[in-house]
């Protein structure tokens, strides 16, 4: 059985974490499904909208500590940590804010540390009020290493994403909401999730992908968010599904080419 399942509503795409017994706890495997479903992903042009949940009573309770301390996995897990570039365990997580799509979240039971860190990988998330979220790797003597340096910059104050990490304390999805960890709440996430991917495929999907890229930019390279506003304006305008976009008013009926940027 696959371990992240990957299920097309028209052109939304949905993933789901699939290791419901589990809590969909990550082992090794499924952060390379992970990958591999994002890269099978971004290939897809008309692929519009992702949404990421998991089955079962959670999203993810988060590593998998019985594969960590595997010792048949140590090796492994030492070079993926000491070689060039990303880990296996950064990429599962921060591979989603690559992809040329918009990525919601949709988070209930619980969602804790390699969970977190992979919702924070997301560009929306929809929480359950009562889920129970953590960046809780100090409780086992370890630091996040899952992309968490990047991910949550910009979403909420340095001293509060210290204060969380440090203390790995548990918190519900009414304090996350509170303090702009999440985007919103709704007692059913996915159907939330769902509605917000129906509202998004109205629009150009290459808007929506210059759309992600200025604002990721703005975030995460600064000193590039004007030019790159500059870029993708010309590239949209000079594109078919800004035309398209242009005439939908009086043309309702008039559908949009699959997206003709990376």
């Amino acid at each position: 059985m696959a371990l992240v399942s990957l299920t097309r509503i028209g052109e939304i795409a949905h993933v789901q974490l699939n290791r419901p017994e589990k809590r969909n706890a990550m082992s090794f495997a499924m952060l390379h499904e992970l990958v591999h479903t994002a890269k099978k992903i971004k290939k897809d042009k008309s692929i519009r909208v992702v949404i990421l949940s998991g089955q079962g009573e959670a999203f993810s309770a988060g590593i998998d500590l019985s594969d960590l301390n595997n010792p048949k996995n140590m090796a492994y897990a030492g070079w993926e940590l000491l070689k060039p570039g990303q880990s296996i365990f950064q990429k599962a997580n921060l591979i989603w804010q690559t992809l040329p799509v918009p990525v919601i979240a949709a988070l209930h039971g619980h969602c804790l540390g390699a969970g977190m860190q992979l919702a924070l990988g997301a560009d929306i998330r929809i929480c359950h009020p009562d889920c129970k979220l953590s960046i809780m790797e100090s409780r086992w003597g370890l630091v996040p290493d899952m992309g968490l340096t990047r991910s949550i910059k910009d979403i909420i104050p340095l001293d509060l994403a210290k204060e969380l990490t440090l203390t790995g304390r548990i918190f519900d999805g009414n304090y996350a909401k509170q303090i702009g960890l999440v985007t919103h709440l709704n007692a059913d996430p996915v159907a939330q999730a769902m509605q917000l991917a129906e509202e998004l495929i109205q629009r150009s999907p290459d808007a929506l992908l210059a759309g992600k890229r200025v604002l990721d930019a703005m975030a995460h390279a600064p000193k590039r968010a004007l030019r790159l506003e500059k870029l993708w304006q010309f590239k949209l305008i000079l594109g078919q599904n800004s035309k398209i976009a242009r005439l939908k008013d009086k043309k309702p009926e008039m559908n949009f080419k699959p997206r003709q940027f990376g």
